[in-house]
């Protein structure tokens, strides 16, 4: 449909599934502009839910966007905010490029001032959700609103938090991350997926490459342990990173002091039925 000049969108239940499609995300989509020399567009925009919290277990809860973004030529968005909801889905849809959306199921019950008319918020383009000078914390997703609960802490703390909204994983804003990282000198990432070979693990590789100089203490990645997402309501408590998370390490990289972990409430969502 995208080759013959219509924009589909597809709504995909769970991010977990697309792997089935890979063939045709991967190997056709992501690849066409290139192979055909620019003369044709695959202009498909899916968006694929990820969640946690209604015991959803190992292959139903996992965030895939690193796998995603790791192919040239797929884009990959992640809104926070209803705002970027609408105008990142816009702006994908308008976009020649295959896109994946990625929606964090527990922000569907966010509310916020959104325009009747159609907009685009750019992609590529990250947003300073809260201006700070002691640490950089790039969030992603879901780990905004955390981020964001963590900086009015951090600031009874007398650290003053700046919070990057990521909003595109590929392509990424590397100049907004790098510019808040010379002006903070640190460096706290929190992103919805496993710690190792993830979007975190990355951003702080390019911070590394780019402005290590400006680093006053190590830059440190906040994310799920590397085992698959528990089933167990108990577990998931001590799987998901949140907001205690994200003050202890910023803590930490400001000041060098190791906060013991509190323990967190459940994450699970007792009006939650499913089926998503």
């Amino acid at each position: 449909a995208s080759l013959f000049g219509m924009r589909p969108v597809m709504v995909h239940a769970r991010n977990d599934f697309l792997l089935l499609t890979m063939d045709q995300l991967a190997y056709n989509a992501a690849k066409w502009r290139y192979v055909s020399g620019g003369a044709s567009h695959v202009p498909i925009t899916i968006r694929a839910i990820v969640g946690r919290g209604w015991p959803q277990g190992a292959q139903h809860s996992q965030s895939l966007q690193a796998v995603f973004a790791h192919f040239p030529g797929l884009k990959v968005v992640m809104p926070a905010t209803p705002y970027d909801a609408k105008g990142m889905l816009i702006a994908s849809i308008r976009d020649n490029s295959p896109v994946i959306s990625i929606e964090h199921r527990r922000l569907y019950d966010q509310v916020g001032q959104v325009p009747e008319e159609p907009y685009e918020v750019p992609l590529g383009k990250a947003a300073v959700r809260r201006s700070g000078n002691d640490v950089t914390i790039v969030a992603t997703s879901l780990m905004v609103s955390e981020a964001l609960k963590a900086a009015d802490i951090l600031e009874s703390r007398h650290i003053s938090a700046e919070v990057i909204d990521l909003r595109t994983v590929s392509p990424m804003d590397d100049e907004l991350i790098f510019d808040s990282v010379r002006r903070t000198h640190r460096l706290v990432v929190a992103d919805t997926a496993w710690r190792s070979f993830g979007v975190g693990s990355e951003i702080i590789a390019r911070v590394a490459s780019n402005v290590f100089g400006s680093l006053e203490a190590p830059a440190r990645c906040i994310a799920s342990p590397d085992v698959p997402s528990p089933t167990c309501s108990t577990l998931e408590r001590l799987f998901y990173p949140g907001v205690d998370e994200i003050v202890n390490t910023a803590v930490e990289v400001v000041s060098g002091k190791v906060l013991s972990q509190a323990s967190r409430p459940g994450i699970v969502d007792e009006d939650f039925h499913g089926p998503f």
